[in-house]
């Protein structure tokens, strides 16, 4: 959802973002720390719960633990308990897709950005401090450990606005939960929110724009300096690997461990490379989204591939796929959950684009490696 009045919207100086989930996958590492720590008290993690929690301060979230769970330990205890659970697992935590570049982009251009947390001060430390020049590119720092309170309480981007020396009303918010959504917009900012959570979209209705990843976001929407970087509708990516079985038209992957190898902000057209076993590589495009029935969502990931016109002769056959680029008309789509209809007008950008260096399937060649 795109907010219609945006070229209305005041003129944005300055961008504060939020962190785990939107800037960095740790919510996804992470993801069986508690399962694991309940499991040592004999009690069985409730997802309906965790939902709950989403987005509170670590105080809040440590509260809310022991009483929903009644655990034998005060939060204090759980706290010290888990916390270096935890911090085994930050150092694992990668870039979401498009956050490197946006960060990258606003440095160029002279805009002041800063990071605003629910995570404890020292906490977001140990999450960014190995990451190549992403302390030295903020402006301000902010922990919930820093401000009378957390979000939804707008005190974290006061704050951030303050140290930055910009009026709120020229701050732009990138968040991906209610809370912060509600904490933006109490600010008196505008919000854009890549929810972490993204089968619940309707959730977000109260930002002022939503998207499904950090690539569909236009700056320019924002009386921002526009990206440079597409190269024919085409933006080259971190390369993302996957792997696993066709069946029916449709790429069935998982990790050892039962988790999705790709976070929920993965949406889209992608172009890459896929390899079947004793075969050469072919070029595909591939669209990525949700198909969802009743209250249950699964991830759909479709591709196709170019000049070939019957892909169901590799059904049920192992596969790998290298993503490479991101298609432009992705960022036009709105915050539909399903996946994109692949058009012929896709297949021509992505098989010109795949003949140039950037796209390159030696980008990661030993991935191919049988």
């Amino acid at each position: 959802m795109e907010n219609s009045n945006s070229n209305d919207a005041h003129h944005i100086s300055a961008v504060i973002f939020d962190l785990d989930g939107t800037l960095l996958n740790t919510e996804q590492v992470t993801k069986n720390v508690l399962k694991e720590f309940l499991a040592k008290y004999g009690k069985l993690q409730d997802n309906e719960k965790e939902k709950k929690r989403f987005g509170l301060t670590f105080k809040e979230s440590a509260i809310t633990v022991v009483n929903d769970y009644d655990l034998p330990l005060t939060p204090e205890q759980f706290t010290l308990e888990i916390v270096p659970m935890y911090q085994g697992t930050w150092l694992q935590a990668k870039a979401l897709p498009g956050a490197d570049r946006l960060m990258r982009h606003l440095n160029k251009q002279g805009v002041p950005f800063a990071l605003a947390s629910n995570s404890l001060s020292k906490n977001i430390d140990g999450k960014i401090s190995h990451r190549d020049g992403w302390k030295e590119g903020f402006k301000v720092i902010l922990g919930s450990d820093q401000v009378k309170s957390g979000k939804p309480s707008p005190d974290l981007f006061l704050e951030a606005a303050k140290r930055m020396g910009v009026d709120p009303l020229h701050c732009l918010v990138i968040e991906d939960s209610l809370v912060g959504v509600k904490a933006g917009k109490a600010a008196g900012m505008k919000v854009v929110v890549v929810p972490s959570l993204q089968i619940e979209p309707d959730s977000y209705s109260n930002a002022d724009s939503v998207l499904h990843s950090l690539l569909q976001f236009q700056p320019e929407q924002w009386g921002l300096p526009q990206f440079v970087d597409w190269i024919n509708n085409t933006l080259p990516i971190e390369p993302i690997h996957l792997e696993g079985v066709l069946s029916n038209g449709l790429l069935h992957t998982c990790s050892d461990s039962g988790v999705s190898v790709l976070p929920d902000q993965i949406w889209g057209l992608y172009i890459g490379w896929i390899k079947f076993d004793g075969l050469e590589l072919l070029k595909a495009v591939i669209s990525i989204g949700w198909s969802r029935a009743a209250r249950d969502s699964t991830r759909k990931i479709q591709p196709c591939i170019i000049n070939e016109s019957d892909i169901d002769k590799y059904d049920n056959s192992k596969m790998k796929l290298l993503l490479v680029g991101y298609l432009r008309r992705s960022c036009s789509a709105g915050n539909i959950l399903n996946s994109l209809d692949i058009l012929d007008e896709d297949k021509v950008t992505a098989d010109a684009a795949l003949d140039l260096p950037a796209f390159s399937c030696k980008l990661c060649k030993s991935f191919f490696v049988d």
